[in-house]
């Protein structure tokens, strides 16, 4: 067997998938990593800055499914994918599992055809557990229909009720022609018609070639006394709803699951989706009811809802609040799948009032939603996730889980405050920026990397030409005219002084799919050249919301939102992008060290230029702000001694890093003569007394001149050197 190759997983590939995290062979690996800052700031890039028309805002034209995405890669996950941890449970004792006295609550006691409220207590008599609904007149009945000892199809005895579900009760049984293990039944239709029992088996035989480590095994299906059931391998877990019901009684009130562990049980659950997605198949019902913990691994149960993509005759099951609106009309489909899990992310993480009622089908307000306003980026995922419109949601799982990993870094760095980003995580759309200096601009905001699925990509990685303009010569003879093309004429048009010509590049591009965001992302740098912040805030704001895992849109959103003067929004986006992964730290901290400088917020600013760490290329540059930083403030002769220290490294131009020191010992002079000397106290090599000082300053004022090319400058420089030099006796 082959090893899995995600970091941090011990799993085999075992029939095509990884029996520890579920992930296939050819995914690609997931790497995992803070900064000062508000982050429910971020929040306000929501309601308050506009968005560029995307996908069915454009006017549909025609167009009412995806025609196309940029990612269509895969990026594997495990549970806490590396980045969070989620308490396992222990498994459950088959035996201890079934119920000593089956009964259903009259509370939940429903007609199966109308739903009216059936078996109920009138004038202090019990309910009725069998009879017929006074609605609609058909028969219904709450007593299990098996007995322990029962033999089902010959060849599986019951041992008791574990569950009542939606077609009646669920049974603990052992196959006694396997090694009597221990199987599920569960009822397959609530009829006693045989002819019809006999079709729906056949009809659901395709449930038992579903092979998947995250999915329950389906053994058979078995007639008893002329009720069909399913038999499928028992899981010695419990659900995610009932560990919210635990939760809920032991702290007296709703306590939702902490949001990085409910983003890593359900990233966990989608290689599932993606394998029955692969297969024509809908899994239609999901919800925490459905998603069963076990030890340190999860499962997706009861298939009883899962349907094929062109069946068009069979009933539709699904539950109020997770299902999607468009189902009753238009049916089941990927798009119908990715609303339930966002609807179920949001369950598993807050107290979602109203969810099968005022918000049935739709999120309530970032005002009134405390999860909303600390995670932007979760709350833009179930956004899309959940868009009243199939075709604005993920086109696929796959890219529902690539930006969900993105997220959970997010929120897992939010929440980590204290502690510094680390590591860089590759993203699959853009490349890692590439900033060394202080100044931003479009140029340094990450590149959208090459989609390997476009039919030139091939050609575009052969084509060497590097000049602009022989570029986009060399870009118009392509053999076909790809999206990855017109992309690349866009960049070219950009990097050859021609913004204009990329208006209608992009235009092009959001003709054929309303929905690539790469096209948006083309017009809000364009905008960032043309100085145009407005349009460039809400193109990149457009895309955010498109890609809400990805940090290269914050980034260039945070620029956009810093010329325009929202430095509240700019700080908070740069605060993120900083805390959550190293290869952003050093744009951002030099961001946040100019936006807070502005405010005179000079602490703050020498904070946010700390961040840079040592090993970055970047980090002599920010030694060398931090040290101007430094001696802009207050601080005194401390504050000296710290900017000093900041210009003491490998780097820093040799002129420029003696202009600081004559600045910072001439302070310190002065510092010395106003409250007298602090001999403890060391400016570079030079104690905090006046005659020292003198020294020091007068030999950096001599190196400077021997530095200085123009030689007034050198003149005054000796000058400086005489005036401060110390007086001696001759």
């Amino acid at each position: 067997m082959a090893a899995c190759t995600q970091p941090g997983c011990t799993g085999a590939i075992v029939d095509g998938y990884c029996d520890i995290c579920g992930s296939p062979p050819d995914a690609a690996p997931v790497t995992a990593p803070v900064v000062p800052g508000d982050v429910s700031t971020s929040t306000r890039t929501s309601s308050r800055l506009a968005s560029t028309a995307i996908g069915s805002a454009r006017g549909r034209t025609g167009v009412t499914r995806r025609v196309g995405t940029a990612s269509r890669r895969l990026r594997a996950a495990r549970l806490g994918a590396g980045l969070t941890t989620v308490a396992p449970q222990p498994p459950i004792d088959p035996v201890h599992a079934i119920l000593t006295d089956p009964q259903v609550a009259e509370e939940k006691r429903f007609c199966p055809s109308c739903g009216a409220p059936v078996g109920r207590s009138i004038d202090g008599r019990p309910g009725r557990t069998e009879g017929f609904c006074p609605q609609c007149r058909t028969k219904y009945s709450f007593d299990p229909t098996l007995a322990p000892g029962d033999l089902v199809g010959g060849q599986y005895e019951v041992a008791g009720a574990l569950a009542h579900g939606g077609l009646g009760w669920i049974y603990l049984a052992r196959d006694r022609n396997v090694s009597d293990r221990w199987v599920v039944l569960k009822g397959l239709l609530n009829t006693g018609d045989a002819d019809a029992q006999a079709a729906a088996i056949a009809e659901r035989q395709f449930l038992a070639q579903v092979e998947h480590p995250r999915i329950v095994e389906i053994y058979n299906f078995a007639v008893h006394d002329g009720a069909g059931y399913t038999v499928m391998e028992y899981v010695g877990g419990i659900s995610l709803k009932q560990i919210l019901k635990d939760r809920m009684a032991a702290a007296g009130r709703y306590d939702p699951f902490p949001l990085d562990q409910a983003i890593a049980f359900v990233l966990e659950i989608l290689p599932a989706f993606e394998y029955l997605h692969d297969l024509g198949l809908v899994f239609c019902d999901f919800k925490p009811d459905n998603l069963i913990q076990v030890g340190d691994d999860v499962k997706l149960i009861d298939l009883g809802g899962v349907r094929r993509f062109d069946d068009a005759d069979s009933a539709i099951y699904g539950t109020v609040g997770y299902q999607a609106p468009e189902v009753p009309t238009d049916g089941v489909s990927v798009a119908s799948d990715v609303y339930t899990i966002g609807r179920t992310l949001l369950v598993l993480a807050m107290e979602f009032r109203g969810y099968q009622s005022t918000y049935v089908a739709s999120l309530p307000p970032v005002g009134e939603t405390p999860l909303f306003q600390r995670y932007d980026a979760f709350y833009r995922l179930v956004a899309k996730a959940c868009a009243p419109d199939p075709a604005d949601r993920f086109a696929t799982v796959a890219e529902l889980r690539v930006q969900l990993h993105g997220v959970l870094r997010e929120v897992v760095a939010t929440d980590r405050g204290d502690a510094a980003a680390t590591l860089a995580a590759p993203s699959l759309n853009f490349a890692a920026p590439d900033v060394a200096a202080s100044e931003l601009t479009w140029r340094d905001i990450p590149r959208l990397l090459v989609d390997p699925g476009d039919p030139q990509s091939g050609w575009l990685a052969t084509l060497g030409v590097e000049d602009p303009q022989a570029r986009l010569a060399a870009l118009a003879q392509a053999p076909e005219r790809s999206p990855e093309v017109v992309l690349a004429q866009g960049r070219a048009a950009l990097l050859a002084g021609q913004a204009p010509a990329v208006a209608p590049l992009a235009d092009e591009l959001l003709a054929a799919d309303p929905w690539e965001w790469r096209a948006v992302w083309l017009q809000g740098l364009a905008a960032l050249v043309a100085n145009d912040g407005p349009a460039a805030q809400a193109a990149f704001n457009a895309v955010y919301g498109q890609v809400p895992g990805e940090l290269a849109p914050k980034l260039a959103l945070a620029l956009a939102c810093e010329h325009t003067g929202e430095l509240d929004i700019a700080d908070a986006l740069y605060s993120t992008c900083a805390r959550t992964d190293a290869a952003y730290v050093p744009p951002a901290a030099f961001a946040l060290a100019r936006i807070r400088a502005t405010r005179a917020s000079v602490g703050d600013a020498v904070a946010a230029l700390e961040l840079v760490p040592a090993t970055s290329r970047a980090y002599p540059e920010a030694r060398f702000h931090r040290a101007e930083a430094l001696l802009a403030t207050n601080g005194g002769l401390p504050a000296l001694a710290e900017a000093m220290a900041s210009i003491e490294v490998a780097g820093i131009d040799p002129k420029e890093r003696l202009q600081v020191a004559a600045a910072v010992l001439s302070r310190a002079l002065g510092e010395v003569r106003r409250t007298g000397p602090q001999p403890a106290i060391m400016i570079g090599r030079w104690r905090a007394v006046e005659p020292v000082l003198r020294d020091g300053l007068e030999e950096t004022y001599r190196a400077l001149a021997q530095v200085t090319d123009e030689p007034s400058e050198r003149v005054a420089l000796v000058d400086a050197a005489n005036g401060v030099r110390r007086w001696t006796m001759l």
